[in-house]
Protein backbone atom coordinates (compact mmCIF):
# COMPACT_ATOMS: atom_id res chain seq x y z
CA UNK A 1 0.00 0.00 0.00
CA UNK A 2 1.08 3.52 -1.01
CA UNK A 3 0.12 4.49 3.23
CA UNK A 4 -1.22 2.92 6.15
CA UNK A 5 -2.76 5.69 7.08
CA UNK A 6 -4.27 8.34 4.99
CA UNK A 7 -5.58 12.01 6.38
CA UNK A 8 -7.52 14.15 4.53
CA UNK A 9 -6.84 17.44 5.88
CA UNK A 10 -4.04 19.26 7.24
CA UNK A 11 -5.32 21.83 10.06
CA UNK A 12 -4.39 20.89 13.74
CA UNK A 13 -6.21 17.99 14.14
CA UNK A 14 -4.66 16.31 10.96
CA UNK A 15 -1.28 17.54 11.64
CA UNK A 16 -1.68 16.50 15.50
CA UNK A 17 -2.49 12.81 14.33
CA UNK A 18 0.39 12.68 11.38
CA UNK A 19 2.63 13.68 13.73
CA UNK A 20 1.80 11.19 16.59
CA UNK A 21 1.60 8.57 13.55
CA UNK A 22 5.21 9.70 12.57
CA UNK A 23 6.41 8.94 16.35
CA UNK A 24 5.47 5.50 16.17
CA UNK A 25 6.27 4.36 12.96
CA UNK A 26 3.46 4.32 10.96
CA UNK A 27 3.74 5.86 7.40
CA UNK A 28 1.09 8.20 6.79
CA UNK A 29 0.06 10.63 3.99
CA UNK A 30 -1.45 14.15 4.48
CA UNK A 31 -3.36 15.83 2.06
CA UNK A 32 -5.21 19.23 2.23
CA UNK A 33 -7.57 20.35 -0.90
CA UNK A 34 -6.31 24.56 -0.06
CA UNK A 35 -2.88 25.93 -1.46
CA UNK A 36 -1.64 25.79 2.25
CA UNK A 37 -1.71 26.73 5.71
CA UNK A 38 -4.59 28.59 7.35
CA UNK A 39 -3.03 32.38 7.41
CA UNK A 40 -6.00 33.71 9.64
CA UNK A 41 -8.16 31.59 12.51
CA UNK A 42 -10.36 31.96 14.83
CA UNK A 43 -9.38 29.71 17.41
CA UNK A 44 -7.29 30.85 20.45
CA UNK A 45 -7.37 29.00 23.33
CA UNK A 46 -4.91 26.00 23.51
CA UNK A 47 -6.12 23.88 27.20
CA UNK A 48 -3.61 22.62 29.73
CA UNK A 49 -4.41 19.08 28.33
CA UNK A 50 -3.26 19.74 24.78
CA UNK A 51 0.38 21.69 25.98
CA UNK A 52 0.70 18.14 28.54
CA UNK A 53 0.39 16.26 25.28
CA UNK A 54 2.43 18.96 23.23
CA UNK A 55 5.35 18.41 25.60
CA UNK A 56 5.16 14.56 25.08
CA UNK A 57 5.72 15.90 21.19
CA UNK A 58 8.38 18.07 22.37
CA UNK A 59 6.70 21.64 21.31
CA UNK A 60 5.20 22.53 24.73
CA UNK A 61 8.27 25.37 24.99
CA UNK A 62 7.81 26.23 21.88
CA UNK A 63 4.26 27.04 22.04
CA UNK A 64 4.43 28.50 25.48
CA UNK A 65 7.09 31.24 24.09
CA UNK A 66 5.15 32.53 21.08
CA UNK A 67 1.59 32.79 23.22
CA UNK A 68 0.17 34.57 25.92
CA UNK A 69 -0.67 33.18 29.55
CA UNK A 70 -4.56 34.46 30.42
CA UNK A 71 -3.83 35.46 33.89
CA UNK A 72 -7.52 36.65 34.16
CA UNK A 73 -10.89 37.23 32.43
CA UNK A 74 -12.06 40.41 32.83
CA UNK A 75 -16.18 41.01 32.71
CA UNK A 76 -17.64 44.51 31.66
CA UNK A 77 -20.87 45.82 31.49
CA UNK A 78 -22.02 49.34 30.69
CA UNK A 79 -18.37 50.19 29.90
CA UNK A 80 -17.40 49.94 33.30
CA UNK A 81 -15.88 46.92 35.04
CA UNK A 82 -17.76 43.80 37.02
CA UNK A 83 -15.48 41.47 37.86
CA UNK A 84 -12.23 39.96 37.15
CA UNK A 85 -11.84 35.76 37.03
CA UNK A 86 -8.21 35.10 38.36
CA UNK A 87 -6.99 32.23 35.88
CA UNK A 88 -3.26 32.58 36.04
CA UNK A 89 -2.40 29.53 38.05
CA UNK A 90 -5.81 28.29 38.55
CA UNK A 91 -4.81 24.83 37.56
CA UNK A 92 -1.80 24.95 39.95
CA UNK A 93 -1.43 21.26 41.24
CA UNK A 94 -3.41 19.40 38.84
CA UNK A 95 -0.87 20.13 35.99
CA UNK A 96 2.18 21.16 34.57
CA UNK A 97 0.54 23.86 32.34
CA UNK A 98 -1.79 25.37 35.64
CA UNK A 99 -3.45 28.10 32.69
CA UNK A 100 -4.89 29.11 29.61
CA UNK A 101 -2.69 30.09 26.52
CA UNK A 102 -4.21 32.19 24.19
CA UNK A 103 -2.26 30.98 20.59
CA UNK A 104 -4.26 31.11 17.66
CA UNK A 105 -4.59 28.19 15.44
CA UNK A 106 -2.32 29.40 12.69
CA UNK A 107 0.61 29.37 15.35
CA UNK A 108 -0.69 25.74 16.26
CA UNK A 109 -0.43 24.35 12.77
CA UNK A 110 2.41 26.11 11.75
CA UNK A 111 4.70 24.76 15.23
CA UNK A 112 3.23 21.41 14.75
CA UNK A 113 3.67 21.90 10.89
CA UNK A 114 7.42 22.41 11.72
CA UNK A 115 7.84 19.18 14.01
CA UNK A 116 6.00 17.02 10.80
CA UNK A 117 8.90 18.16 8.65
CA UNK A 118 11.44 16.80 11.07
CA UNK A 119 10.08 13.41 10.31
CA UNK A 120 10.06 13.85 6.98
CA UNK A 121 6.45 14.21 5.88
CA UNK A 122 5.46 17.11 3.69
CA UNK A 123 1.99 17.67 3.64
CA UNK A 124 0.61 17.33 -0.13
CA UNK A 125 -1.01 20.72 -0.65
CA UNK A 126 -3.77 21.17 -3.42
CA UNK A 127 -4.95 17.95 -3.07
CA UNK A 128 -8.81 17.07 -3.22
CA UNK A 129 -10.40 13.63 -1.99
CA UNK A 130 -12.92 12.86 -4.75
CA UNK A 131 -13.71 9.01 -3.97
CA UNK A 132 -13.44 6.41 -1.36
CA UNK A 133 -13.36 2.64 -1.77
CA UNK A 134 -13.44 0.87 0.77
CA UNK A 135 -12.24 -3.02 0.31
CA UNK A 136 -11.72 -5.59 2.92
CA UNK A 137 -8.41 -4.70 4.10
CA UNK A 138 -7.36 -1.70 2.61
CA UNK A 139 -8.95 1.77 1.23
CA UNK A 140 -8.35 3.54 -2.30
CA UNK A 141 -8.83 6.87 -2.59
CA UNK A 142 -8.70 8.68 -5.68
CA UNK A 143 -7.33 11.87 -5.22
CA UNK A 144 -7.60 15.26 -7.40
CA UNK A 145 -3.89 16.43 -7.98
CA UNK A 146 -2.64 19.95 -8.68
CA UNK A 147 -2.54 19.82 -12.12
CA UNK A 148 -5.74 18.16 -12.42
CA UNK A 149 -5.07 14.88 -12.74
CA UNK A 150 -6.14 12.18 -10.40
CA UNK A 151 -4.42 9.13 -8.91
CA UNK A 152 -5.55 6.29 -6.94
CA UNK A 153 -3.60 6.26 -3.26
CA UNK A 154 -3.79 3.09 -0.86
CA UNK A 155 -3.85 2.83 2.38
CA UNK A 156 -4.73 0.67 5.13
CA UNK A 157 -6.80 3.38 7.15
CA UNK A 158 -8.39 7.05 5.96
CA UNK A 159 -9.19 9.58 8.70
CA UNK A 160 -11.06 12.09 7.68
CA UNK A 161 -9.78 15.49 9.85
CA UNK A 162 -11.30 17.87 6.83
CA UNK A 163 -13.61 20.10 8.66
CA UNK A 164 -16.96 21.10 8.91
CA UNK A 165 -17.32 20.27 4.93
CA UNK A 166 -16.17 17.10 5.35
CA UNK A 167 -15.47 14.70 1.90
CA UNK A 168 -14.51 11.44 3.86
CA UNK A 169 -17.81 11.91 6.03
CA UNK A 170 -20.09 12.71 2.77
CA UNK A 171 -17.93 9.70 0.84
CA UNK A 172 -18.74 7.69 3.79
CA UNK A 173 -22.60 8.12 3.91
CA UNK A 174 -22.70 9.83 7.38
CA UNK A 175 -25.49 11.86 8.54
CA UNK A 176 -24.18 15.16 10.16
CA UNK A 177 -27.45 16.27 12.00
CA UNK A 178 -27.65 19.51 13.78
CA UNK A 179 -28.36 23.89 12.69
CA UNK A 180 -26.33 26.55 12.51
CA UNK A 181 -27.41 29.52 15.34
CA UNK A 182 -29.12 31.91 14.27
CA UNK A 183 -26.76 34.69 15.14
CA UNK A 184 -23.64 36.03 12.74
CA UNK A 185 -20.48 36.41 14.34
CA UNK A 186 -17.36 38.53 13.33
CA UNK A 187 -13.74 38.53 14.11
CA UNK A 188 -11.33 40.97 13.95
CA UNK A 189 -7.55 41.87 14.15
CA UNK A 190 -6.80 44.84 14.96
CA UNK A 191 -4.97 47.37 16.80
CA UNK A 192 -6.87 49.04 19.56
CA UNK A 193 -6.29 51.02 23.00
CA UNK A 194 -8.95 51.38 25.60
CA UNK A 195 -9.69 50.10 29.37
CA UNK A 196 -9.03 46.29 28.44
CA UNK A 197 -6.74 44.84 31.05
CA UNK A 198 -3.55 43.99 29.37
CA UNK A 199 -2.64 40.44 28.50
CA UNK A 200 -5.21 39.50 29.92
CA UNK A 201 -8.96 38.35 28.23
CA UNK A 202 -11.36 40.85 28.21
CA UNK A 203 -15.66 40.11 27.97
CA UNK A 204 -17.79 43.29 27.27
CA UNK A 205 -21.40 42.08 27.91
CA UNK A 206 -24.26 44.15 26.70
CA UNK A 207 -28.47 42.81 26.48
CA UNK A 208 -27.88 41.69 22.62
CA UNK A 209 -24.53 39.40 23.51
CA UNK A 210 -20.80 40.14 23.95
CA UNK A 211 -17.59 41.07 22.67
CA UNK A 212 -14.60 39.18 23.17
CA UNK A 213 -11.14 40.84 23.57
CA UNK A 214 -8.16 38.24 23.43
CA UNK A 215 -4.46 39.73 23.59
CA UNK A 216 -2.35 38.93 21.01
CA UNK A 217 1.40 39.44 20.64
CA UNK A 218 2.29 42.92 19.78
CA UNK A 219 1.77 46.71 20.51
CA UNK A 220 -1.53 46.99 21.45
CA UNK A 221 -2.53 43.88 18.97
CA UNK A 222 -6.54 42.34 19.93
CA UNK A 223 -8.50 39.95 18.16
CA UNK A 224 -12.10 40.57 18.59
CA UNK A 225 -14.64 38.38 18.35
CA UNK A 226 -18.41 39.41 18.87
CA UNK A 227 -22.21 39.28 17.45
CA UNK A 228 -22.71 41.50 14.00
CA UNK A 229 -25.52 44.04 14.29
CA UNK A 230 -28.39 42.82 13.46
CA UNK A 231 -28.75 45.34 10.28
CA UNK A 232 -26.04 43.80 8.95
CA UNK A 233 -26.77 40.16 9.27
CA UNK A 234 -28.04 39.45 5.76
CA UNK A 235 -25.36 41.07 4.17
CA UNK A 236 -22.10 38.73 2.73
CA UNK A 237 -20.17 42.22 2.11
CA UNK A 238 -19.71 43.38 5.85
CA UNK A 239 -16.95 45.58 6.57
CA UNK A 240 -14.97 46.40 10.02
CA UNK A 241 -15.90 50.12 9.43
CA UNK A 242 -19.60 49.36 9.51
CA UNK A 243 -18.98 47.08 12.42
CA UNK A 244 -16.67 49.57 15.03
CA UNK A 245 -19.47 51.93 15.92
CA UNK A 246 -21.62 48.80 17.40
CA UNK A 247 -18.60 47.69 19.46
CA UNK A 248 -17.85 51.13 20.43
CA UNK A 249 -21.27 52.07 21.60
CA UNK A 250 -21.18 48.20 23.28
CA UNK A 251 -17.47 48.50 24.77
CA UNK A 252 -17.30 52.13 25.56
CA UNK A 253 -16.05 55.57 24.13
CA UNK A 254 -12.80 54.70 25.51
CA UNK A 255 -12.45 51.73 22.78
CA UNK A 256 -10.58 53.50 20.19
CA UNK A 257 -9.10 51.21 16.91
CA UNK A 258 -5.84 52.37 15.29
CA UNK A 259 -6.06 49.42 12.77
CA UNK A 260 -7.60 46.70 11.33
CA UNK A 261 -5.56 43.79 9.64
CA UNK A 262 -7.69 40.99 9.11
CA UNK A 263 -12.17 40.96 9.42
CA UNK A 264 -14.34 37.74 8.72
CA UNK A 265 -17.78 37.30 9.65
CA UNK A 266 -19.11 33.68 9.62
CA UNK A 267 -21.76 31.36 11.60
CA UNK A 268 -21.37 29.00 14.25
CA UNK A 269 -23.22 25.60 14.19
CA UNK A 270 -23.61 22.87 16.50
CA UNK A 271 -23.22 19.59 14.82
CA UNK A 272 -22.00 15.73 15.64
CA UNK A 273 -22.06 12.98 13.23
CA UNK A 274 -24.22 10.33 13.79
CA UNK A 275 -20.73 7.95 14.06
CA UNK A 276 -17.14 8.67 14.03
CA UNK A 277 -16.40 5.63 12.34
CA UNK A 278 -17.37 3.73 9.12
CA UNK A 279 -15.69 0.72 8.82
CA UNK A 280 -11.99 1.55 7.81
CA UNK A 281 -12.60 5.76 7.49
CA UNK A 282 -12.62 7.79 10.65
CA UNK A 283 -13.92 11.19 11.52
CA UNK A 284 -11.99 13.74 13.63
CA UNK A 285 -12.00 17.13 14.96
CA UNK A 286 -14.73 19.72 12.99
CA UNK A 287 -15.59 16.54 10.22
CA UNK A 288 -16.88 14.86 13.42
CA UNK A 289 -18.37 17.60 15.34
CA UNK A 290 -18.58 21.62 15.73
CA UNK A 291 -19.90 23.60 18.58
CA UNK A 292 -20.24 27.54 19.85
CA UNK A 293 -16.73 28.68 20.84
CA UNK A 294 -17.97 29.09 24.53
CA UNK A 295 -15.05 27.76 26.78
CA UNK A 296 -12.48 27.60 23.69
CA UNK A 297 -13.15 23.98 23.47
CA UNK A 298 -13.35 23.39 19.76
CA UNK A 299 -9.84 23.18 18.37
CA UNK A 300 -8.50 21.05 21.54
CA UNK A 301 -10.93 18.42 21.22
CA UNK A 302 -10.03 17.67 17.59
CA UNK A 303 -6.52 17.24 18.70
CA UNK A 304 -7.77 15.03 22.04
CA UNK A 305 -9.91 13.02 18.94
CA UNK A 306 -6.59 13.05 16.99
CA UNK A 307 -4.33 11.62 20.16
CA UNK A 308 -6.67 8.87 20.75
CA UNK A 309 -6.65 7.33 17.55
CA UNK A 310 -3.53 7.54 17.26
CA UNK A 311 -1.87 5.32 18.95
CA UNK A 312 -5.09 2.66 18.41
CA UNK A 313 -3.93 2.78 14.75
CA UNK A 314 0.00 2.69 15.23
CA UNK A 315 -0.87 -0.88 17.17
CA UNK A 316 -3.38 -2.13 14.63
CA UNK A 317 -0.88 -1.05 11.55
CA UNK A 318 1.65 -2.44 13.18
CA UNK A 319 0.12 -5.59 13.62
CA UNK A 320 0.41 -5.53 17.32
CA UNK A 321 -3.26 -5.37 17.96
CA UNK A 322 -6.27 -6.84 16.19
CA UNK A 323 -9.24 -4.39 14.40
CA UNK A 324 -11.52 -4.43 16.72
CA UNK A 325 -9.46 -1.43 19.23
CA UNK A 326 -10.63 0.64 16.74
CA UNK A 327 -14.12 0.47 17.41
CA UNK A 328 -13.17 2.25 21.27
CA UNK A 329 -12.45 5.56 19.45
CA UNK A 330 -15.92 6.23 18.27
CA UNK A 331 -16.99 4.54 21.96
CA UNK A 332 -14.98 7.04 23.53
CA UNK A 333 -14.63 10.18 21.64
CA UNK A 334 -18.46 10.05 20.60
CA UNK A 335 -19.63 10.37 23.90
CA UNK A 336 -16.96 13.24 24.55
CA UNK A 337 -18.66 15.50 21.91
CA UNK A 338 -21.96 15.22 22.81
CA UNK A 339 -21.68 16.47 26.21
CA UNK A 340 -19.38 19.19 24.72
CA UNK A 341 -22.08 20.01 22.67
CA UNK A 342 -24.65 20.34 25.07
CA UNK A 343 -22.76 22.21 27.69
CA UNK A 344 -21.71 24.55 25.27
CA UNK A 345 -24.81 25.10 23.73
CA UNK A 346 -26.24 26.01 27.13
CA UNK A 347 -24.00 28.42 27.89
CA UNK A 348 -23.78 29.72 24.25
CA UNK A 349 -27.87 30.29 24.25
CA UNK A 350 -27.28 31.97 27.48
CA UNK A 351 -24.78 34.34 26.13
CA UNK A 352 -26.54 35.56 23.25
CA UNK A 353 -30.49 35.18 24.31
CA UNK A 354 -31.89 38.37 23.38
CA UNK A 355 -34.58 38.05 26.07
CA UNK A 356 -35.08 40.99 28.82
CA UNK A 357 -33.93 38.53 31.61
CA UNK A 358 -30.91 37.10 30.31
CA UNK A 359 -29.48 40.45 29.25
CA UNK A 360 -30.24 41.20 32.85
CA UNK A 361 -28.49 38.39 33.89
CA UNK A 362 -25.33 39.05 32.01
CA UNK A 363 -25.44 42.57 32.73
CA UNK A 364 -25.93 42.71 36.16
CA UNK A 365 -25.42 39.24 37.92
CA UNK A 366 -23.19 37.16 36.26
CA UNK A 367 -19.68 38.67 36.94
CA UNK A 368 -20.96 38.97 41.04
CA UNK A 369 -22.04 35.24 40.96
CA UNK A 370 -18.24 34.22 38.71
CA UNK A 371 -16.29 35.95 40.99
CA UNK A 372 -18.05 34.71 44.25
CA UNK A 373 -17.77 31.18 42.83
CA UNK A 374 -14.24 31.07 42.22
CA UNK A 375 -13.00 31.91 45.32
CA UNK A 376 -13.84 28.48 46.60
CA UNK A 377 -10.70 25.91 45.64
CA UNK A 378 -13.39 22.98 45.07
CA UNK A 379 -15.07 25.13 42.11
CA UNK A 380 -11.85 26.64 41.03
CA UNK A 381 -10.69 22.96 40.41
CA UNK A 382 -13.70 22.12 38.80
CA UNK A 383 -13.73 25.06 36.52
CA UNK A 384 -10.31 24.10 35.44
CA UNK A 385 -10.67 20.40 34.55
CA UNK A 386 -13.66 20.76 32.80
CA UNK A 387 -12.27 24.14 30.69
CA UNK A 388 -8.61 22.48 30.54
CA UNK A 389 -9.99 19.11 29.49
CA UNK A 390 -8.10 17.42 32.04
CA UNK A 391 -11.33 16.22 33.55
CA UNK A 392 -12.37 14.36 30.29
CA UNK A 393 -13.34 10.46 31.53
CA UNK A 394 -13.55 7.45 29.68
CA UNK A 395 -14.87 5.65 32.53
CA UNK A 396 -18.01 3.82 30.50
CA UNK A 397 -15.55 2.34 27.75
CA UNK A 398 -14.71 -1.13 27.31
CA UNK A 399 -10.75 0.02 27.93
CA UNK A 400 -11.28 0.66 31.53
CA UNK A 401 -11.54 -1.81 33.92
CA UNK A 402 -11.16 -1.08 37.99
CA UNK A 403 -10.39 -4.67 40.22
CA UNK A 404 -12.35 -4.27 43.48
CA UNK A 405 -9.44 -3.37 45.51
CA UNK A 406 -9.33 0.13 44.03
CA UNK A 407 -10.98 2.08 46.76
CA UNK A 408 -13.79 5.12 46.34
CA UNK A 409 -12.12 8.35 45.70
CA UNK A 410 -9.18 6.70 44.27
CA UNK A 411 -8.40 7.22 40.70
CA UNK A 412 -10.06 4.59 38.41
CA UNK A 413 -10.11 2.88 34.84
CA UNK A 414 -10.75 5.73 32.22
CA UNK A 415 -9.74 8.57 34.36
CA UNK A 416 -6.82 10.77 33.15
CA UNK A 417 -4.11 9.42 35.73
CA UNK A 418 -2.88 12.36 37.57
CA UNK A 419 -0.03 14.57 37.50
CA UNK A 420 2.02 13.66 39.79
CA UNK A 421 6.28 15.25 41.88
CA UNK A 422 6.80 11.88 43.51
CA UNK A 423 10.02 9.94 44.04
CA UNK A 424 10.55 7.37 41.66
CA UNK A 425 13.52 5.38 43.92
CA UNK A 426 14.73 5.25 46.99
CA UNK A 427 16.11 8.09 48.40
CA UNK A 428 16.11 9.52 45.07
CA UNK A 429 14.95 13.32 43.84
CA UNK A 430 11.18 14.39 43.58
CA UNK A 431 10.59 13.69 39.69
CA UNK A 432 7.85 15.12 37.17
CA UNK A 433 5.93 11.70 37.01
CA UNK A 434 4.84 13.10 32.83
CA UNK A 435 8.53 13.48 32.13
CA UNK A 436 9.31 9.71 32.77
CA UNK A 437 6.12 9.13 31.25
CA UNK A 438 6.32 7.25 27.47
CA UNK A 439 2.89 8.02 25.79
CA UNK A 440 4.28 5.53 22.54
CA UNK A 441 4.10 2.47 25.17
CA UNK A 442 1.90 1.28 27.52
CA UNK A 443 3.24 2.35 31.60
CA UNK A 444 2.84 0.73 34.54
CA UNK A 445 3.00 2.20 37.52
CA UNK A 446 3.36 0.76 40.59
CA UNK A 447 2.65 2.14 44.40
CA UNK A 448 4.40 0.94 47.34
CA UNK A 449 4.67 -2.59 47.67
CA UNK A 450 2.43 -3.87 44.93
CA UNK A 451 3.68 -6.58 43.33
CA UNK A 452 3.04 -6.31 39.61
CA UNK A 453 4.38 -9.22 37.82
CA UNK A 454 5.08 -8.38 34.02
CA UNK A 455 4.32 -11.12 31.26
CA UNK A 456 7.88 -11.48 29.40
CA UNK A 457 6.11 -10.73 25.92
CA UNK A 458 4.72 -7.48 26.73
CA UNK A 459 8.48 -5.67 27.93
CA UNK A 460 9.39 -4.22 24.65
CA UNK A 461 5.89 -2.42 24.83
CA UNK A 462 5.55 -1.71 28.17
CA UNK A 463 7.29 0.58 30.61
CA UNK A 464 7.41 0.27 34.37
CA UNK A 465 7.56 3.01 37.08
CA UNK A 466 7.52 2.34 40.97
CA UNK A 467 6.72 5.01 43.22
CA UNK A 468 7.84 5.04 46.73
CA UNK A 469 5.52 5.57 48.98
CA UNK A 470 7.39 5.86 51.78
CA UNK A 471 9.09 9.28 51.37
CA UNK A 472 6.84 11.65 53.37
CA UNK A 473 6.58 14.12 49.96
CA UNK A 474 5.30 11.12 47.88
CA UNK A 475 3.22 10.25 50.52
CA UNK A 476 1.90 13.64 49.97
CA UNK A 477 1.63 14.22 46.84
CA UNK A 478 -0.03 10.61 46.42
CA UNK A 479 -2.90 11.38 48.92
CA UNK A 480 -3.64 14.87 47.29
CA UNK A 481 -4.66 12.88 44.29
CA UNK A 482 -6.33 9.48 45.81
CA UNK A 483 -3.99 7.50 45.35
CA UNK A 484 -3.53 4.53 47.98
CA UNK A 485 0.23 3.52 49.39
CA UNK A 486 -0.42 0.26 47.60
CA UNK A 487 -1.35 0.38 44.16
CA UNK A 488 -1.22 -0.45 40.42
CA UNK A 489 -2.04 1.41 37.70
CA UNK A 490 -1.78 0.33 33.72
CA UNK A 491 -1.51 3.37 31.88
CA UNK A 492 -2.54 3.26 28.20
CA UNK A 493 -0.51 5.00 25.87
CA UNK A 494 -2.87 8.41 25.89
CA UNK A 495 -2.07 8.47 29.66
CA UNK A 496 -5.41 6.97 30.74
CA UNK A 497 -5.76 4.82 33.13
CA UNK A 498 -7.00 0.89 31.62
CA UNK A 499 -6.69 -1.53 34.48
CA UNK A 500 -6.56 0.02 37.83
CA UNK A 501 -5.88 -2.57 40.98
CA UNK A 502 -4.15 -2.93 44.60
CA UNK A 503 -1.62 -5.66 44.02
CA UNK A 504 -2.86 -7.21 40.75
CA UNK A 505 -3.28 -10.90 39.98
CA UNK A 506 -0.16 -12.24 38.55
CA UNK A 507 -2.54 -12.99 35.40
CA UNK A 508 -4.13 -9.63 35.47
CA UNK A 509 -2.17 -8.03 33.18
CA UNK A 510 -2.55 -11.07 30.66
CA UNK A 511 -6.20 -11.12 30.77
CA UNK A 512 -6.29 -6.95 30.34
CA UNK A 513 -4.29 -6.48 27.50
CA UNK A 514 -5.34 -10.16 25.18
CA UNK A 515 -8.96 -9.48 25.79
CA UNK A 516 -9.65 -5.65 26.36
CA UNK A 517 -7.03 -3.98 24.08
CA UNK A 518 -6.84 -7.55 21.86
CA UNK A 519 -2.96 -7.18 22.06
CA UNK A 520 -1.83 -10.26 19.48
Amino acid sequence: MDADVLIVGAGPTGLMLANQLARRGVRAAIIDRHAGPAQQTRAMAVQARTLEIYAWLGIARRAVELGRTADGANLWAGGEPRARIPLGEIGAGLSPFPFVLMLGQDENERIMGEKLAESGIAVQWNCELLALDQRTDHVVATIKQPDGTTRALSAAFVAGCDGVHSAVRRLSAIDFPGAPYEHVFFVADTQCTGPMVADELNVFLWHGGFHLFFPMRGTDAWRVIGILPMSLRARDDVRFEEVRPAIVAEAGADVRFIACHWFSTYRIHHRCAERFQDRRCFLLGDAAHVHSPAGGQGMNTGLQDAYNLAWKLALVTTQRAQTGLLDTYDEERRPVAQRLLRTTDRVFTLLVSESWAAGLFRTRLIGLLVARAMERVRIRNLAFRTISQTGIRYERSSLSQNLEEVPEGAPRGGDRFPWLQVRLKSGGALEDFYRRFDDTRFNLVVVGEADTPVPARYMDFLRVHRIDASAPDSRAALAKAGIPPTASYLLRPDGYIGLAGGRLPHDALERYLAHHVRIL
